[in-house]
């Protein structure tokens, strides 16, 4: 296991044996709504106004997390889970069960289970403790039962400031080998943040609904990064994009009326630049008409908002499918995320 070999037990090690079961919602982080036991990522008393798919999205635990804290000298903790099963065909079907173990911005280690509609998983611990984080397999959309120490004692992590962030597929984490490099996984542990995925692929179209269950969120950050499936998915103009990220905005703040928010506008998606859509826009045009959006409403009076341009951020190279970010371009979209976000969180304080 990939721990620092300096670590080492401060009192003789504990009996290996299990403590008694423990609920997880207090170790759950990245947390929007609960549907009974399970984490979505849309309000499930609201989903009658969402598209279909972004509702099919929202099912997905996408940025959920279990976090928490080892006394010295615990040897593992324990995850019971259920989990849907993927297909015998499915090429990534040994990952599909895989939970990640960090600390900070370390990968301690990654444990894989058998596919199983409910089971459970050992994840090693290094010796000397501390605050864990345990990224799930978002994939197969897992619910945490409970989960235990073996060998000492656990408690819930400290909670963090929420960071609220809603996109589409590239902020869900598509093309990300792991779920912690995503950008936002990788911007909140940079930063300390608990983010909160509200990514949802094919989706972020501008649903105003969407703004108004942000605006009912508790959030101390938010993010907006949408726009690229305005070009074709659901074709927009540049107009309409302008006046629907000012009354997104509008809804958002309604709830969060002086809460750092920052408008990422679309990154380079190179057949949509400069082609035009079904009804005449470029990806370019789209991008100015939601940075000049964000750009008038701070100038007539929101000091908390502010604009980080999208083209600029990616090269060809960092695209996956032509689209979508490859882990260097997740962590280079990150870097730019995480270095603007800090000046915001330096100014508010």
């Amino acid at each position: 296991m990939p721990y620092d070999r300096r670590c080492e037990p401060l009192t003789a090690p504990r009996p290996e044996v299990p403590l008694a079961w423990l609920e997880p919602a207090p170790y759950l982080r990245g947390t929007a709504w609960l549907d009974g036991d399970r984490p979505v990522r849309a309000d499930p008393e609201d989903l009658a106004r969402l598209p279909w798919d972004i509702a099919e999205r929202a099912a997905l635990p996408i940025g959920v997390r279990i976090e928490f804290t080892a006394s010295p000298g615990t040897r593992a903790v324990e995850l019971r889970y259920r989990a849907a099963v993927p297909a015998t065909d499915d090429p990534l079907r040994a990952l599909r069960h895989c939970f990640a173990l960090w600390q900070g911005t370390r990968l301690v280690g990654e444990t894989c289970a058998a596919p199983a509609r409910e089971a459970a998983v050992r994840l090693p611990l290094p010796p000397c403790g501390g605050e864990f984080t345990v990224y799930l397999p978002e994939a197969q959309a897992p619910v945490p039962i409970a989960l235990r120490a073996v060998g000492g004692v656990l408690s819930p992590a400290p909670e963090r400031p929420r960071w609220l962030v809603h996109g589409d597929s590239i902020t869900e984490g598509w093309w990300s080998t792991r779920p912690a490099h995503s950008w936002p996984a990788t911007t909140g542990r940079q930063l300390g943040l608990d983010p909160v995925n509200l990514g949802y692929a094919g989706g972020a179209r501008g649903e105003l609904p969407l703004a108004e269950q942000l605006a009912r969120l508790p959030g101390d950050l938010i993010t907006l990064a949408f726009g690229t499936n305005c070009w074709s998915r659901v074709p927009a103009t540049a107009d309409w994009l302008y006046a629907t990220v000012r009354a997104f905005v509008g809804l958002v703040r309604r709830g969060h009326p002086e809460t750092p928010l920052l408008i990422v506008s679309p990154v380079l998606r190179p057949e949509a630049e400069h082609t035009r859509n079904a009804l005449g826009a470029t990806l370019t045009e789209l991008r100015r008409a939601m940075e000049r959006a964000g750009r008038d409403l701070a100038a007539e009076g929101d000091p908390h908002l502010h604009v980080l341009p999208g083209g600029p951020l990616l090269e060809p190279e960092h695209l996956a499918d032509g689209l979508h970010p490859n882990d260097t371009g997740h962590a280079r979209l990150a870097a730019a995320v995480t270095e603007t976000l800090r000046g915001l969180l330096d100014t508010s304080r």
